[in-house]
């Protein structure tokens, strides 16, 4: 079982999916294959669909839509979320940290990046407040 094998044109389909404007997909969850490939494991719209991809024994990457701004200017942000649950072995959670270097060479393009272990961590408002803060300033009338 070789470390940091990507197939980088299924990661590439999820990525690309997440980022255009003209589709729905709010969410890419990428993970290990039979062959311990990562490679997309799953997309979608809804983001508690998203939630529910997280297992206490699982390593995953993400990769994220946040909408972020004010009834002014509305735009997209992005997460990159590695998640290592805490019941992974610890030789696993030692291999995340260069296959992780792996999916950022073609997950390039994010806002934030998020390690996470705990689901408290992937909630929405959370994933959210951390996009935020690393946009800068916040601005609006309020309305």
């Amino acid at each position: 079982m070789a470390s940091g094998q990507v197939n980088k044109a299924s990661v590439q389909d999820g990525y690309v999916d997440v980022r255009n404007d003209k589709t729905d997909t709010i969410w890419a969850v990428f993970t290990y294959d039979e062959s311990n490939t990562i490679c997309l494991h799953k997309s979608g719209k809804e983001y508690d669909e998203f939630l529910a991809e997280f297992d206490e024994s699982d390593r995953a990457y993400a990769y994220v839509r946040i909408e972020t701004g004010d009834e002014l200017s509305r735009r997209a942000k992005f997460a990159f979320i590695t998640w290592v649950g805490p019941s992974v072995s610890p030789l696993k959670k030692a291999k995340v940290s260069t296959d992780k270097a792996f999916v950022k060479q073609v997950l390039q393009n994010f806002a934030v990046e998020i390690q996470a272990d705990d689901k408290s961590e992937l909630q929405y408002d959370h994933v959210k407040s951390v996009v935020q803060k690393a946009g800068g300033a916040n601005y609006g009338t309020g309305q």
